[in-house]
């Protein structure tokens, strides 16, 4: 059984993966405030997103693959027509407590990772660093 997380099976290698693409830990951090409908939820990602506006199509993936791995629980109204909502299950909320953990340790060492990142690159050369795709700016933003 794969315990560190970096063996090539390891369970923690395909969820990792999964909540460092453009879209999917975005859209668990604001099903974190609770139940929303598509439209909704399409609506608040792009209005939060530092990117283009997220597709319907590709938000509906995300949802899918959140939903197949326990992530996320979808409901459908007896409306006519019906409205689908979505909100984290309880590994969602688990999942959800744990990034918020981690977005706190990253805001208490923003200043850190400021300096960090200044100090590299007066020794390295600023160009250096975005050859290498580190662009990121104090608050992530690209500087």
């Amino acid at each position: 059984m794969a315990r560190h997380g970096h063996e090539r099976e390891a369970p923690a290698r395909a969820v990792m993966a999964m909540l460092g693409d453009r879209w999917t830990t975005l859209i668990l951090l604001v099903l974190g405030e609770g139940e929303m409908r598509h439209a909704d939820l399409k609506r608040v990602v792009a209005q939060l997103s530092s990117e283009q506006a997220i597709s319907q199509r590709v938000l509906t993936l995300k949802l899918r693959a959140l939903e197949r791995d326990g992530f996320v629980l979808r409901s459908v109204s007896a409306d006519v027509p019906p409205k689908v909502a979505y909100r984290l299950s309880g590994l969602g909320e688990d999942l959800f407590a744990r990034a918020r953990g981690m977005i706190d340790w990253i805001n208490t060492r923003s200043d850190a990772i400021h300096e960090a990142r200044e100090r590299y690159d007066r020794e390295h050369g600023r160009e250096h660093g975005r050859e290498h795709g580190r662009e990121h700016g104090r608050n992530g933003e690209f500087d």
